[in-house]
């Protein structure tokens, strides 16, 4: 079992950068794929990024391609996303997720089987 907690979101303007972070209970963080997935107002949960436990190759959604990185700190229990260059249709519920240790990355939503809580991310125009 491993609870996640997001923190970091807010309110800015088009055009700013913002970094979420993920704060992930248990001894054995450095196992868990990691991801971030988003959810807009009337709309389904999409994926935004994934990380894998062995700190390789990173995989991104592609409208944020470019603009998000996502990174983690296994000393530190904690997963980041590092969002630039924010534009309004990034607004949304941000939720950091974790897969079943030692799986690979993902971007499918039904692999994930912890959730945190979410972090609201608004972006005015």
């Amino acid at each position: 079992q491993v609870q996640l907690v997001e923190s970091g979101g807010g309110l800015v303007q088009a055009g700013a950068s913002l970094r979420l972070s993920c704060a992930a209970s248990g001894r054995i963080f450095s196992s868990y794929t990691m991801g971030w997935f988003r959810q807009a107002p009337g709309k389904e949960r999409e994926f935004v990024a994934a990380i894998p436990w062995s700190n390789g190759e990173t995989l991104y959604a592609d409208s944020v391609k470019g603009r998000f990185a996502i990174s983690r700190d296994n000393a530190k229990n904690t997963l980041y996303l590092r969002m630039n260059t924010l534009k309004p249709e990034d607004t949304a519920v941000y939720y950091c997720a974790a897969r079943l240790p030692w799986n690979g990355i993902s971007d499918l939503m039904g692999e994930y089987a912890y959730w945190g809580q979410g972090t609201q991310v608004t972006v005015s125009s």
